[in-house]
């Protein structure tokens, strides 16, 4: 960036719990944060100085919102946008985190998946698309049974589902539909990968600097979803390189400064050698990354600001093994409370966060339990029980 005078001004497109982090990091440092979201009193709006209701997918109204407030530095904080629109805006001067074009890539997961198997050549599962549950029927059968289906475009994980025959198709293509986001009927098919990891490498891209890595963070989803998380995972010296390297190569394409969340799978060949495979990326903070606030001398949110801002990144060290654990909502409510907070906190170090969701859903991520332990089964224990204590009421 041309100038790192302070205080900056930067918009957020995208209030949820990650973007709250990242707008209480930019605060400490002076800047004057704008929270834009399709929802009032999401997170992020609770902690910015200023904050606009806006339809995220509305072109017209996205850059309304930016060319009304000029920020310095706009930085998208979910998929769901109207991506053209910030080609436009960047067009124009208005400098987009990490690029637009990055934004667009990464927003599908046919365009992040043909850059990443197609055009850099890196190990993927093998995959093949299809437009109608009969294409998904054809594309399937030769990759193998089970197989996983995906929406094209989703958030969260919504639409995903593990096929175990052609049995199963129709069901599969439903879900997608039902969980897919835009008016696209597309799905992308897998083959199923045996894993015994699955990793977030943290990678933190600068303006001037070299490419960065925090160290890795292993996880748990299901239903799509982030349910847990550990730092630092355990990789062979091998398998953390070949990460390492697949996340520069494509990260670099993408252009840009700030962080990325870079997730793989680490396989076990028959022969038991190791395979490391290329998943999916986001530009922004990622989700599994929350446990950063416990096991880094800087967070997940502190080094994406340092990065977009231009400000120098001396070290990122793990401070020792932590965790994380979700605390989810049960049921549907238009109010929220909680119980348990006290019993929670009653461990030595162990932090819950919050965040302040205005309604809740079953399944819902409403707060997190952040702990650091001896080792990371310790670690582990602590979360899951300071989780447990917690009840969304």
């Amino acid at each position: 960036m041309a100038s790192t005078n302070f205080p900056r001004t930067l918009m957020l497109l995208g209030s949820g719990e990650l973007g709250k982090e990242v707008a209480i990091a930019a605060q400490r440092l002076g800047c004057r944060v704008i929270a834009v979201d399709r929802y009032a009193g999401a997170p992020a709006m609770q902690v910015a100085d200023v904050a606009e209701v806006v339809p995220m997918t509305d072109p017209e109204a996205l850059k309304a919102v930016v060319r009304q407030h000029q920020p310095d530095v706009l930085i998208p904080e979910i998929e769901a946008l109207a991506v053209d629109a910030l080609a436009e805006l960047e067009a124009e001067g208005t400098t987009v985190i990490p690029t637009a074009r990055a934004t667009a890539v990464t927003m599908n997961r046919d365009r992040i998946r043909d850059l990443a198997a197609t055009d850099l050549g890196l190990r993927t599962a093998k995959f093949a698309y299809a437009s109608s549950a009969e294409e998904l029927a054809q594309a399937a059968a030769p990759l193998g049974w089970p197989v996983v289906v995906k929406p094209v475009m989703s958030s969260s994980g919504k639409g995903q589902s593990v096929v175990d025959g052609p049995e199963g198709i129709a069901a599969a293509w439903e879900a997608a539909m039902a969980g897919a986001r835009g008016s696209g009927a597309r799905v992308i098919v897998e083959e199923f990968l045996h894993f015994e990891q699955e990793i977030t490498l943290l990678t933190v891209k600068q303006w001037n600097g070299p490419t960065l890595f925090c160290p890795p963070i292993g996880h748990i989803q299901e239903r799509g979803d982030y349910q847990c998380s550990w730092q630092p995972a355990q990789l062979e010296w091998e398998q953390l390189a070949a990460a390492q390297t697949m996340a520069r190569e494509v990260t670099d394409n993408l252009g840009g400064a700030g962080i990325f969340g870079v997730e793989f799978f680490v396989c076990r060949r028959p022969d038991g050698s190791s395979e490391v495979v290329f998943s999916e990326l986001s530009p922004r903070p990622h989700d599994t990354g929350l446990v950063t606030l416990a096991g880094q001398n800087l967070s997940e949110f502190e080094l994406h600001l340092r990065a977009v801002l231009g400000l120098p990144i001396p070290e990122i060290r793990s401070e020792g093994a932590a965790a994380s654990r979700v605390i989810l909502a049960e049921r549907q409510s238009e109010s929220v409370a909680f119980s348990g907070l006290e019993e929670a906190l009653a461990e030595t170090d162990v932090q819950v966060l919050l965040f302040g969701k205005p309604d809740a859903r079953p399944f819902r991520r409403m707060g997190v339990a952040l702990a650091r332990g001896a080792d990371l089964d310790d670690a582990r224990q602590k979360a899951d029980q300071a989780a447990g204590k917690i009840q969304v009421i």
